[in-house]
């Protein structure tokens, strides 16, 4: 995903320098980044680091150090936010003895059907979850333990061409398709072609994705993820590209940075990180 990000300034061009310098802005002074009311927090920490990468800002990471380290190994963390730290501190730096005590505090949000969820203690594991740990092990350099059923869990997410985050929800969501695509496809599991068919329905008229059948509104991260999910499924979204590009233009601000739909009236790290990843993928499809 990454890897995509970094190519958001073929088409940003001239507006690059406003985007990072929207980035850098969003570091506090105490290491972290900027949640919606201001605050340093862990998971918008994850984009602002992701989103300086890709474009290429400096970060001072004796300062980012610092702010990580006043959370120890995430002992006193819920889910999200471990999966969070445990990103950051890959990028920061890594100590010897971190891995080991990371992947055992992950270990713990296991469920009873091999998958995650943000839940200790559940019976069942949901897709969020599922691919936030498998992006956690990735990042301290291990493999999932028992990874097959982690993939096992997720046929009992799927509904008709599309998976739903959650267990006996009949509706699929696009970012939590996306989400078991990416994990699938890394593991090099077939996936179905209506699995592709699904996403592309979720177009909106005006470009962009919806997060579900019945949202009112397309969103950047629905887009970006669905823009994502098609990539790695090979499936070509060349018909909807400028309809796509004009979308995001839509949510632009002067500011250097993307409201997360047309309803939003707040900036932060996230939905920029997710408009260079679709803009990335918008600048080779």
């Amino acid at each position: 995903m990454l890897q995509v990000a970094r190519l958001a300034p073929r088409v940003l061009d001239d507006a690059t320098e406003l985007v990072a310098s929207f980035v850098q802005g969003q570091q506090n002074p105490d290491g972290g980044f900027r949640d919606k009311t201001g605050k340093s927090d862990l998971y918008y920490t994850v984009f602002g680091i992701d989103s300086a990468l890709a474009l290429q800002v400096d970060l001072d990471k004796a300062l980012l150090r610092q702010y990580l380290a006043s959370f120890g190994g995430g002992e006193k963390l819920d889910f999200v936010h471990l999966c969070s730290l445990i990103r950051c501190q890959s990028i920061a730096g890594l100590e010897a003895n971190q891995s080991s005590a990371f992947c055992a505090r992950l270990d713990s949000f296991r469920a009873k059907d091999g998958g995650f969820n943000p839940k200790e203690g559940s019976a069942f594991s949901t897709v969020y979850a599922n691919f936030l740990a498998y992006a956690a092990y990735q990042d301290l350099g291990r493999t999932v333990p028992e990874m097959l059923k982690l993939v096992q869990s997720f046929k009992h997410l799927e509904t008709e061409g599309s998976w739903a985050n959650e267990r006996h929800v009949k509706t699929g969501a696009t970012p939590a398709t996306a989400a078991a695509v990416s994990v699938l496809n890394d593991q090099a599991m077939p996936i179905s072609d209506d699995v592709g068919q699904w996403l592309v329905s979720r177009l909106h008229p005006m470009g962009g994705f919806l997060a579900a059948p019945q949202a009112p509104v397309p969103d950047l991260l629905s887009t970006a993820t669905a823009l994502h999910a098609l990539a790695g499924l090979e499936v070509s979204f060349k018909p909807f590209k400028e309809l796509c590009l004009d979308f995001i233009d839509s949510l632009w601000t002067n500011e250097g940075s993307f409201y997360g739909h047309w309803q939003e009236e707040t900036l932060d790290c996230e939905y920029t990180y997710y408009a260079l990843l679709a803009l990335g993928h918008l600048s080779v499809g």
